[in-house]
């Protein structure tokens, strides 16, 4: 098959579509299948160009509002193409609106993968998002031949997607790459960690992740014991860097900035308990709590849809309150005082991922998608 996956941002442009858009493009090659991405051509970057392997092809923004890249080009760019199958990545639902138009046009299926509701963070953000959902997202999930969710509580309780019968697969992690052979000492010695218990978050250094909760949970523990770690970069560190001076927590979370993807897995493997304590619909799964699975470290992740079905409560992890601090530091406390259960807890995440987390199983599953829509 010769399929373009077509997404708003892609590398270097970092985030959890972007790398679900990489590793299903690299699967889908080793299954044999021409695949093409489609994305908005940033800064420093080459109209085309191979990352990983993968073939890209990066149209030019003749501006960007609201975090949406708006590209007058992008119509003849995916006409002038030759496919079977345009599988599209939303949000934001402009690129997918326009993706949607022209398969229509080239009478070939349209896949729309729909990895989070829109959220704008302002007073005029609610009113924003509706308009743009009633116009551009109703249009684009109503005509698409399949769409995709990641977990059934979050399709079902999206607006944008609830009356659209979809298909649920969920993300992915690299089982191989995260393992629990991976050693850690390393960077436990680069951090100072000693042999304090390391609570660890991954990902961008944003709002929506309730950070601020996650931070403060750590002035219930106690500091001769526990070191947390925040990996990633984003504009909500000056924000958070004042709550930690305010609570006098300096010694007790540190800031790891930027780790590359070699680097990464040896993180998980110098880690305690993960946590993942997400607050909005920006978080509709949590690939880093796989990455934390595979690596066999114990999570404590928010009880939100999609996100808190990567566990089964108490078998893989725990489930905290958002917006909790008090909870998510009891969720840890408990898996720090008890290592036997922590231990337990990360062999069974292991487990759930080979069995259920997969590139390769998923990657399957998104190939049958695509059959099934060629064969009707």
């Amino acid at each position: 098959m010769k399929i373009v996956q077509l997404s708003p941002y892609f590398y270097p442009h970092l985030g959890g579509v972007e790398s679900h858009v990489l590793e299903l493009s690299k699967h889908l090659i080793e299954k044999g299948h021409e695949v093409l991405v489609v994305t908005t051509k940033l800064e420093d970057t080459k109209t085309e160009d191979t990352v990983e392997g993968v073939p890209v092809k990066r149209v030019e923004p003749m501006t960007t509002v609201l975090s949406t890249p708006i590209l007058p080009e992008l119509n003849q760019v995916l006409l002038d193409e030759d496919f079977d199958i345009l599988h599209s990545h939303t949000p934001p639902p402009l690129t997918s609106f326009l993706g949607v138009r022209t398969a229509k046009k080239k009478d070939k299926p349209f896949v729309l993968t729909y990895h989070c509701d829109l959220e704008i963070p302002s007073i005029f953000g609610p009113l924003i998002v509706a308009l743009y959902q009633r116009t551009f997202g109703t249009y684009t999930v109503s005509r698409a031949d399949k769409v995709i969710t990641t977990t059934s509580t979050y399709g079902a309780t999206s607006r944008a997607v609830w009356y659209k019968e979809g298909e649920i697969i969920p993300n992915a992690v690299d089982a191989q790459r995260f393992h629990p052979s991976n050693e850690g000492e390393e960077v436990r010695t680069e951090l100072g960690i000693g042999d304090k218990k390391m609570v660890m978050y991954v990902g961008r250094i944003v709002y929506h992740k309730g950070l601020e909760y996650f931070v403060r949970s750590a002035k219930y523990l106690d500091e001769d014991d526990v070191q947390y770690v925040l990996v990633g970069t984003g504009d909500f560190r000056p924000e958070l860097e004042k709550i930690i001076e305010r609570e006098g927590l300096e010694d007790r979370v540190m800031f790891a900035g930027r780790v590359s993807n070699e680097k990464l897995p040896k993180y998980y493997a110098a880690t305690d308990v993960f946590v993942l304590p997400s607050v909005s619909r920006l978080e509709a799964f949590g690939i880093v709590a796989l990455e934390a699975m595979a690596s066999s470290v114990p999570v404590v992740i928010s009880d939100i849809p999609g996100v808190r079905e990567v566990i089964e409560e108490g078998s893989h992890g725990l489930l905290a309150e958002p917006m909790n601090s008090k909870d998510i530091a009891g969720k840890v406390r408990t898996l720090i005082e008890n290592p036997d259960m922590a231990e337990k807890m990360g062999r069974k995440g292991r487990k759930r991922v080979e069995e259920n987390f997969t590139w390769s199983k998923v990657a399957g599953e998104i190939e049958k998608v695509y059959r099934s829509l060629l064969t009707r």
